[in-house]
């Protein structure tokens, strides 16, 4: 699963999910793309199963672009522990998706089967999303 190789601080404030993104909100590498619609935090887990989801029913044709990477380190307590004793341990790592982020991108399929994985793609997500044509 993606994570990043190192980081500057482990444990990471939630942050805000104001506003649209800076970059990386249009197709740039391939001819469809799936793109957010809503804000949220998509993790590794989400991110490989989508991956995995676009390559079987791309059947290894074409090409795939992962346009996201989870860079935001998540803590959780164990459970049954009382509050307080300072903040938990990093369980998982998200990318945290604005309104308007691509997702992922294809080229070298047909339109009719770059459709039918972007559509397996955003069951696997917990946002809305939409296809997009360059």
């Amino acid at each position: 699963m993606l994570q990043p190789k190192k980081v500057k601080h482990r444990k990471m404030q939630r942050g805000r999910m104001k506003g649209s993104p800076r970059k990386g909100s249009t197709v740039a590498f391939g001819q469809w793309g799936l793109q957010a619609m809503e804000p949220g935090w998509i993790t590794a887990r989400q991110i490989e199963a989508m991956r995995v989801a676009v390559t079987r029913a791309i059947k290894r044709g074409g090409k795939v672009w992962i346009r996201i990477f989870p860079q935001k380190s998540i803590t959780k307590k164990p459970a049954e522990t009382r509050m307080g004793k300072g903040k938990g341990a990093p369980d998982q790592w998200v990318a945290v998706v604005k309104p308007g982020t691509m997702l992922i991108e294809l080229a070298g399929v047909s339109d009719e089967l770059a459709k039918n994985a972007l559509n397996l793609a955003y069951y696997k997500l917990p946002i809305k999303t939409r296809i997009v044509k360059r």
